[in-house]
């Protein structure tokens, strides 16, 4: 019988069956290793299937140092620290896309509220005041653009809107002290 050390410097020279009895002789090792370290079969399953297909190159890593069963149990520990890590990384962000999710719903209820009191807002005001409210806030015109589109003067938009901010003003603090 040859030993695994043999074993493993015959792989790396090209030696597929070298390969094939390494892996019969260590897969239960390196499985039962995983499922302690994980706890659940299929865990155990991707571990250890992980290993067998980087165990190619990672044999060129195999000095001779320490016995084969000692440097497999390494790569395991190793894999199963990656793995670990990994875990911890996905179910961070996973948390903080819940949390963001969470904020993105509050901030659409949210928004959704501040967006209907401002149409029901600009629904009270009388048609002149909302028409310019539309173009300047809600489309982004300049004073001077929507003066032209409501062909009425530069400055009488900018009344307007001073006369909206007022009215808005208003009905804010009044609904600000119906909430208190």
């Amino acid at each position: 019988m040859t030993d695994d050390d043999e074993l493993a410097m015959r792989e790396e020279a090209g030696d597929g069956q070298a390969f094939r009895v390494l892996l019969e002789r260590h897969y239960d090792r390196i499985y039962r290793l995983a499922f302690r370290f994980f706890g659940t079969r299929e865990d155990a399953e991707d571990i250890a299937q992980d290993i067998c297909l980087a165990l190619p190159k990672k044999l060129k890593t195999f000095a001779g140092k320490a016995r084969f069963t000692t440097w497999i149990y390494q790569v395991v520990i190793n894999q199963c620290r990656d793995q670990v890590r990994r875990l911890q990384s996905r179910r961070a962000l996973n948390e903080a896309y819940s949390e963001v999710s969470e904020l993105t719903r509050a901030g659409d209820e949210a928004t959704r509220a501040q967006v209907s009191w401002l149409y029901e807002t600009l629904d009270s005001l009388n048609p002149d005041l909302r028409e310019t409210a539309i173009l300047v806030l809600g489309e982004d015109f300049t004073h001077a653009q929507a003066g032209d589109i409501l062909g009425i003067k530069e400055a009488t938009v900018s009344w307007r809107m001073h006369e909206i901010r007022k009215q808005l003003k208003v009905l804010a603090t009044a609904g600000e002290s119906d909430v208190t």
